[in-house]
């Protein structure tokens, strides 16, 4: 509408590099993005040779493709660079990956900025971590806790409580003394569990749904914590810790959910992490999603109305957790620096 010409850049799944296939080109984005603005969107399949006229909007293939991507070239970010007067940094969820379309570009644009949605997240996040309202509660899943060790090891330093739920929960039950039987987790990091335990409230369950198989033919029973058979593997929590879990949420000030508590794939396994939803949905908290797995249950069980703000990242979402930098994000600051924004 203000007459320039937009160039959009985006990738699709994980192609090899130099080895462009129909089955991840951007086509379908460019017909679906068509439909929305009303207008044609034209897919640059060859690396375009002029430029976009007023009003005229152009997406790129699918930038994995490119030889060079990855591995954060300069040659190619130079390449980006040099198709436009300003670079906008938009995608929040590869703001943690240093790659020739997300932090290069952002290197040798004649102008740079953070876009719309980068600076909500940004700005979520700061809420959440920086000063957030206490009481403030994180709702932690995951399968492994090895791989969200640093993320409760920072949220030790700012949350009143945090709940886990998956396999990380395995660890956390085992190191306060409990058998989880045949149960997913982490041996070795019992001990490291109960460290964390010791820094920060890290709720045990008082039952868990159990069965004897992990498939969506298992069929699920309700065991108190300490009546785990060796055969038997913990799939959820139960519904009087749900209910609790639930009920403890009523007073937080700020909610953190990245990972649901059970196998909610399997509908047998799936009412804890309805219950705590649905409890995130109904509390007066700001409150923070993030994560596929997280998202996936939030449109399950429709739970987005409720949810203050609900992030598009996984990586990054668990990265500025970590109270690491992002990447993309920190060029933007080197620029913004060095006054020409």
């Amino acid at each position: 509408a203000a007459g320039a010409g937009v160039i959009l850049m985006s990738h699709l799944g994980r192609p090899v590099e130099g080895e462009p296939s129909e089955e991840f080109s951007l086509s379908p984005v460019a017909d679906a993005l068509s439909a929305l603005l009303g207008l044609p969107v034209s897919l640059q399949s060859d690396w375009p040779a002029d430029a976009p006229q007023a009003g005229e909007v152009w997406l790129l293939e699918n930038v994995r493709f490119n030889v060079g991507e990855k591995s954060n070239s300069d040659e190619l970010a130079k390449r980006y660079a040099g198709l436009c007067d300003v670079f906008i940094m938009d995608a929040f969820g590869t703001a943690h990956r240093a790659q020739a379309s997300t932090h290069g570009v952002a290197r040798y644009a004649p102008k740079v900025c953070a876009g719309l949605l980068l600076d909500a997240e940004l700005q979520a996040f700061q809420q959440v971590l920086a000063q957030p309202a206490c009481p403030m509660v994180a709702i932690i899943g995951g399968a492994k806790v090895s791989t969200k060790l640093e993320v409760l090891g920072s949220l030790a330093t700012v949350a009143d409580r945090i709940i886990v739920g998956g396999g990380i929960a395995n660890t956390f039950i085992a190191a306060a003394g409990y058998s989880v039987g045949a149960s997913l987790y982490e041996a070795e990091l019992v001990e490291t569990a109960r460290q964390i335990a010791e820094r920060v409230d890290i709720p045990i369950p008082v039952d868990v749904m159990v069965a004897q198989k992990f498939a969506a033919d298992a069929v699920g029973v309700v065991k108190t914590i300490d009546d785990v058979a060796d055969d038997e593997m913990i799939l959820d929590i139960g519904p009087v810790t749900a209910r609790a879990w639930a009920e403890s949420l009523i007073d937080a000030q700020t909610i953190m959910w990245n990972g649901p508590v059970g196998v909610f794939e399997f509908p047998q396994f799936g009412q804890g992490t309805k219950v705590l939803g649905e409890a995130i949905a109904a509390s007066s908290a700001y409150s923070i999603a993030g994560g596929g797995d997280t998202l996936a249950a939030v449109e399950q069980y429709g739970l987005d109305k409720g949810i203050s703000y609900i992030s598009t990242g996984g990586g990054a979402f668990l990265e500025l957790v970590e109270g690491k930098t992002l990447p993309a994000v920190a060029v933007l600051g080197e620029r913004s620096a060095n006054a020409d924004l």
